[in-house]
């Protein structure tokens, strides 16, 4: 068991690896298919809506296969797709064809992002330590191998409908070879990892997560993955907005040269990789509630830094921090959504996923609303009051466990007497 747990550890690294490869092939196209399709900076905003659109009901659709099925057979499915998807967007020469190609894609990439992170979950339940983080760490891993190939490819003079075909291709190759090493099914799974044999992994015995659990109990479960998605879609939001906003904050508000504000994202996204990398470890030793709450409160210095900084360098420091703040913080609430109910764990991942992947949309657009109100620094204090407000509410992270655990050291306690 020890050596397949590991493989399928391993098969879930290649799969996150697969999902940002083949995501991050398309956005470094973006200028290319933009040119070639002869459309605007604003017909192109409106075409990426679809994308998210196509996104999140993959992601619908995904976790209730994933339940049903066995993430063993969603994710390499999803993964074939997503690979034979990549090759679309860079095939159209009009914007209403480009927009089905952005459908389709969308919808092939959040199936793969939500089946992937239900696997995730129950590899993480089997281990019974913290590993999430890590698996969202080798995501951002192949958006640099997507950036170093895409380079390739175009010093070799090869168009987007190639290089996308190519990657595709080996995409599609990556996720039937990897298929084999994942875990089993879910049913078999919690009969192994599970100690009780009761499936809800919290060690209590009572099924409190199963469809045998009171209404009561059922209701105040789904209301506490509705709470997650909800900071899910604020976490995002934050994400969202950095990804779009931070190199323009320092050139636009700072005087920034185009080449020194680029390392605004670069300094961002390098503090969140490597809060990542560390995540797990921290998570196993304070709990995930601790890396959520002092995540987000470190997310809200960063970016209220960033926001009031009068020099560049004070600039990237807060958004280091921002960055490194918000890193441990959606693997947390991904990895407590599936946990809540193993036996619907791609459901719930889905709910989470798909708000918060909402909320990532919505950042830029959030930002750039609020401009034409006041300046973009004032702006992203908002960013400032949505890690204010997770951090505040980090307390659902509580887990059944813990819970479970007192209530019976109240019961036994009086007995031992």
């Amino acid at each position: 068991m020890e050596r397949s747990l590991r493989a399928a550890r391993v098969a879930t690294y290649v799969y996150f690896v697969l999902n940002g490869t083949l995501m991050g092939t398309w956005v470094v196209h973006i200028p290319a298919i933009e040119t070639r399709v002869g459309i605007s900076h604003a017909t192109l905003g409106g075409l990426l809506v679809l994308l998210g659109l196509g996104a999140f009901l993959g992601m619908q659709v995904a976790g209730r296969l994933a339940d049903r099925l066995g993430t063993r057979t969603v994710v390499p499915a999803a993964g074939v797709l997503c690979g034979a998807a990549l090759v679309l967007p860079g095939l159209p020469r009009d914007p209403w064809t480009l927009a089905g190609a952005l459908l389709v894609f969308g919808f092939a990439n959040g199936s793969l992002d939500v089946s992937m992170n239900a696997h995730a979950v129950h590899v993480e339940k089997a281990y019974q330590r913290p590993v999430m983080s890590g698996f969202h760490a080798t995501f951002s891993v192949g958006g640099v191998i997507a950036a170093l190939v895409a380079a390739a490819a175009a010093s070799a003079g090869l168009g987007p409908a190639a290089t996308l075909g190519i990657l595709g291709a080996a995409g599609i190759v990556t996720a039937l070879a990897t298929a084999r090493f994942l875990l089993p099914g879910t049913t078999e799974l919690t009969a192994t990892v599970d100690g009780d044999g009761d499936g809800d992994g919290d060690g209590d015995g009572d099924g409190d997560g199963g469809e045998g659990a009171p209404a009561t109990a059922r209701s105040g479960s789904l209301m506490r993955i509705w709470v997650l998605a909800a900071l899910a879609l604020m976490v995002m939001l934050c994400e969202g907005a950095a990804n779009d906003w931070s190199a323009l904050h320092l050139k636009d508000i700072l005087g920034a040269p185009a080449s020194t504000a680029a390392f605004a994202y670069g300094t961002y996204a390098a503090a969140m990789t490597t809060g990542r990398l560390l995540a797990d470890r921290i998570v196993a030793r304070f709990g995930s509630m601790a890396v959520l709450r002092y995540g987000a409160a470190t997310a809200a210095v960063g970016i209220t830094i960033a926001a009031t900084a009068p020099w560049i360098w004070t600039a990237f420091a807060g958004w280091a921090l921002f960055g490194l703040g918000l890193s441990g913080c959606v693997p947390q609430l991904f990895s407590a959504a599936g946990h809540a109910d193993p036996s619907a764990a791609g459901v719930n991942v889905s709910r989470v996923a798909g708000l918060g992947y909402l909320g990532m949309l919505a950042g830029p657009a959030v930002i750039g609303w609020l401009t034409h109100l006041i300046a973009l620094n004032h702006a992203f204090l908002l960013l400032t009051l949505l890690c204010a407000a997770t951090a505040a509410t980090a307390g659902i992270l509580r887990t059944a466990r813990t819970r479970a655990s007192a209530d019976r050291t109240h019961e036994i306690a009086p007995a031992s007497r």
